[in-house]
């Protein structure tokens, strides 16, 4: 109630010409960047297309930073702006052909998948200064070596989310166990995707987060059906509502949103599973044959300004990759053990790497097996299931705020 009032203000306020609130809020920002570099497109009609996961960049609400706006206003450069809802819809999209995007921001293992297939432009990084003020020890990673088609937008980790009146204080709740503990069967909710969901099964048996070989995906999904008795529901974006709502005890998540979940219900709260987990970086990148690649990487350089990446954090939750963002974000953020996690509990988390093709396909396999184990699943249906699933998915996008939806494969 309080965005929506609060946006209505701000739209009414701008109508009757009362205030003028996009000068107000970005002057004071402005004055710290570099005027010639920003406005060498003003008055050529330049349009980018960003795609986006839903609800991933500050966008106006709750006194926000509205950064699209921002960046329009400075450079003259148009935003058509639109959102995926899983790593997969944005490949897939791509491959296919027939679309013309300037920036995408895929997770880590998909930035790598895409290099491999030469779907990214490689990055001219004079056009991006602001790279400067990212972390170090987040550039030259596997998916990209050379730092050379990716800027790291955002960083996070898979955590444990549990609801403390519904989980006994007895219970261990810093391991993977708690997702197949039969004290809360009904109660569990479970990634509706096959990479965070096997990731998990992988580290409960003791294995690498990343499959090696077939049999590590066998005694996996072995794992996994076992587990599907307990499970109340395999969920991406409805578990903010079910654990906002207290409808389910316990559910792995990422920290971010796991946040954003806590401010909405106080009785939740996050564990690292102490078998370690999945830290994943969310990557800004130019597709192949972008039409304005120059415009596409002012836009990466903007979202690296200190007041633009710490605006973005604050508003989605999840952790800055931008050093400089980090000494504008609150203390009570910076110092958030979810957002922030310790060196030892980093120390103790894994990237996901592309895998190969076979294990891939392996993957794909166990994880169609898995859902196919089910009287009530019949082939037909798939379809229909997969047309319901999106239309909950954009609904959820638009009701919701301050999430986003990364779905792994």
């Amino acid at each position: 109630m309080k965005k929506i009032f609060a946006a209505a203000l701000a739209a009414a306020l701008a109508l009757l010409g009362s205030v003028s609130v996009l000068a107000f809020d970005h002057q004071a920002m402005f004055e710290g960047m570099d005027a010639d570099y920003y406005t060498r497109f003003q008055g050529q009609d330049i349009s980018i297309n960003v795609y986006n996961w839903g609800e991933y960049i500050s966008n106006g609400e709750d006194d926000s930073l509205d950064v699209n706006a921002a960046f329009e206003e400075l450079t003259g450069i148009k935003v058509n702006y639109t959102f995926y809802a899983t790593n997969e819809e944005l490949y897939a999209k791509l491959r296919a052909g027939g679309s013309n995007y300037d920036v995408i921001i895929p997770s880590d293992y998909m930035i790598g998948r895409m290099v491999k297939e030469d779907m990214l432009e490689p990055l001219n990084k004079e056009n991006i200064p602001n790279l400067q003020y990212i972390d170090p020890s987040l550039l030259g990673m596997p998916y990209d070596p050379d730092t050379a088609y990716s800027i790291p937008y955002t960083w996070g980790t898979v955590v444990l989310i549990y609801n403390t009146t519904l989980v006994s204080p007895d219970t261990d709740v810093e391991t993977w166990d708690l997702l197949w503990n039969e004290d809360y069967k009904g109660n569990i909710l479970m990634f509706n995707n096959p990479r965070d969901a096997y990731g998990i099964a992988l580290k409960k048996l003791g294995f690498p987060l990343n499959p090696e070989n077939q049999e590590q995906i066998d005694k996996a999904t072995a794992l996994l059906k076992e587990q599907k008795p307990l499970v109340q529901a395999y969920v991406m974006d409805e578990i903010f509502d079910k654990m906002a709502a207290g409808e389910a005890a316990v559910a792995p998540y990422y920290a971010g949103d796991a946040l954003t979940m806590i401010d909405d219900n106080p009785d939740l709260a996050a564990s690292f599973p102490r078998e370690g987990t999945n830290i994943f970086v969310d990557g800004m990148c130019i597709p192949k044959g972008a039409k304005q690649k120059e415009a596409a990487e002012m836009y990466i350089n903007f979202m690296c300004e200190p007041e633009v990446g710490a605006a973005n954090c604050e508003y989605i939750g999840y952790s800055t990759p931008n050093t400089a963002s980090l000494e504008l974000l609150d203390a009570e953020i910076t110092s958030n053990p979810t957002a922030y996690p310790s060196r030892e509990v980093i120390s103790n988390a894994t990237y996901f790497s592309a895998l190969s093709d076979d294990l891939n396909k392996a993957l794909d396999a166990g994880w169609k097996e898995l859902l196919a184990d089910d009287e009530s699943f019949t082939f037909w249906l798939v379809p229909a299931l997969l047309l319901v699933a999106v239309i909950a998915s954009v609904a959820v996008v638009v009701r919701k705020a301050r999430k986003k939806k990364r779905e792994s494969y």
